[in-house]
């Protein structure tokens, strides 16, 4: 939640089509939550490389919140961006209210969104 818009649902945005797999938003959660070795608030997952039926080739990461994850909630009530939207190398997550993060959906397919 933002300072001053508690009424509003909030959540986490991310455009599966650019991520690198650099683990920036890992590394910056495990650090932002104190988490241990193993344990992950956001965690990039890899699917590929696979061929599909055209004979096209995928190769996707994946960065998937777990159940640690708070969306920061500390960070945000202080006005500030959760830690893996603020240090995304690619710039692919977005955070923000549901119903405005929604609207993003319909502008790309690789898209996903989770809210708590």
């Amino acid at each position: 939640m933002q300072k001053g818009e508690d009424n509003a649902r909030y959540g986490l945005l991310i455009d599966y089509e650019y991520c690198t797999n650099c683990h920036t938003c890992e590394v910056a959660c495990k650090k932002e939550l104190g988490l241990k070795p193993g344990e992950y608030g956001i965690k990039v997952l890899e699917d590929g490389p696979r061929q599909n039926p055209s004979g096209k080739w995928e190769w996707s990461y994946l960065p998937v919140p777990t159940s640690l994850c708070n969306l920061c909630e500390k960070r945000v009530a202080e006005g500030r961006k959760p830690t893996c939207v603020h240090h995304c190398q690619s710039g692919i997550m977005y955070y923000g209210p549901v119903e405005e993060l929604a609207k993003k959906l319909a502008e790309k397919p690789k898209m996903v969104l989770y809210s708590k």
